[in-house]
């Protein structure tokens, strides 16, 4: 009977082993160093925010390995080949630039896993070249410059200057930002990326004399463009979007962003329980404010964890969380949500501006809504199969 006893015993605790949960593997490649550093940094703890600090899922635990890809494509190539080869990884996220990008998603779509963006939205992927296995959390970079173009607009500006680095999301944002713009682009400026010194872009501006400039600067370029642009005391308006002036830039540059209009699709001073928990949540935990690329490591991480749930934590079936993913099934901290033909976002986009408080400093305060449900305008030349 003893024997009998221990022999279902030692069964009973075979099959809980046998229940318990393996880790899902998340691979996440992004930039950790340099002047943009920040932005992966914000992006990597917004998503480790969602996870815990026992790192889960949408109730699946998860274990995420994270790798920097100092702003180099082949890093990041290089890296999405150790996730795919070394550790047997199917589910890829971090990317915050598009060059970065471009490396990493053929690689990782062409091996039949999953990248999912939480920042980087080049056009080359949402159009004829769109792929089931590609999903972007964030923003088509055309769509995101072009809510400036929108802002412009509004505004009542007709000669505009634009201004962005020569790679694939400075010439996204210069085609978004004419997109929307109805007005004359009378000059277009290109930087290299990274570009510090931008004293012969400010001479041509005030040469030109156009009524608005448009500048698409991400991280420390942003920093530099808008401190040297007041430095050098042109009263020619600046419309950018959120990348070019977020919560770390502003604090960054000070009354240099004064009068500068921006626009985005997420602010802090959102009106939604989600948004402000995490706004809450994400100060208490590291001491600063979230940029837009953490809200958007925080909303990729809740959607793979709604999918994750869905299909039992098992990514064998690439079909079943690829149509779990598509649900979106989860709240976001920008509100409404869903995904378009291309399997990017629809969402809305406001015009936000910039208020001194009470106390002198500056923050970033939400105004009209520039647009609501706006897709991409390459969704229509991606075909991909239903959803299951």
């Amino acid at each position: 009977m003893k024997k009998r006893l221990l022999a279902s015993t030692m069964l009973c605790l075979t099959a809980g082993a046998a229940l318990a949960q393996e880790p899902v593997k998340i691979g996440f490649i992004t930039t950790l160093v340099g002047p943009a550093g920040y932005l992966g940094q914000d992006v990597r703890d917004g998503f480790l925010l969602a996870a815990g600090s026992d790192p889960a899922l949408g109730g699946i635990p998860v274990e995420i390995l994270i790798e920097d890809d100092a702003l180099k494509p082949a890093n990041g190539r290089q890296a999405a080949e150790r996730f795919l080869n070394d550790e047997g990884i199917r589910l890829i996220t971090g990317v915050v630039f598009s060059n970065i990008a471009s490396a990493v998603v053929p690689e990782v779509v062409d091996s039949g896993a999953i990248f999912v963006s939480p920042n980087a939205g080049p056009s080359e992927f949402a159009g004829a070249d769109c792929h089931e296995n590609y999903f972007v959390m964030s923003w088509l970079t055309d769509t995101m410059q072009g809510s400036a173009g929108m802002n412009a607009k509004r505004l009542g500006y007709k000669r505009a200057v634009v201004v962005a680095p020569n790679y694939q999301a400075g010439k996204d944002a210069i085609a978004g930002f004419t997109r929307y713009f109805d007005g004359e682009i009378v000059a277009e400026l290109f930087t290299p990326l990274g570009h510090a010194e931008f004293s012969n872009e400010i001479a041509q501006i005030r040469s030109v004399a156009p009524d608005v400039v448009f500048q698409f600067q991400p991280g420390a370029s942003g920093i530099a463009f808008l401190k040297q642009y007041a430095q050098a005391g042109l009263d020619i308006p600046l419309v950018v979007s959120e990348p070019s002036l977020d919560h770390a830039i502003l604090k960054a540059v000070g009354d240099a962003a004064v009068g500068v209009q921006v626009s985005g699709a997420w602010n802090a001073d959102l009106p939604f329980p989600v948004n402000a928990e995490f706004v809450k949540t994400f100060v208490d935990t590291y001491g600063r404010m979230p940029t837009m690329y953490a809200a958007q490591g925080y909303d990729t991480a809740q959607a793979i964890g709604a999918a994750l749930k869905a299909v039992g934590g098992s990514l064998d079936d690439t079909a079943a969380f690829r149509a779990a993913m598509l649900r979106a099934d989860f709240d976001s901290v920008r509100g409404n949500f869903s995904f378009g033909p291309n399997q990017h976002p629809v969402q809305d986009w406001y015009a936000i501006g910039i208020e001194k408080k009470a106390d002198g400093t500056l923050d970033l305060v939400t105004g009209e809504k520039l647009a609501e449900g706006l897709g991409d305008p390459f969704a229509a030349d991606c075909k991909l199969p239903p959803a299951e």
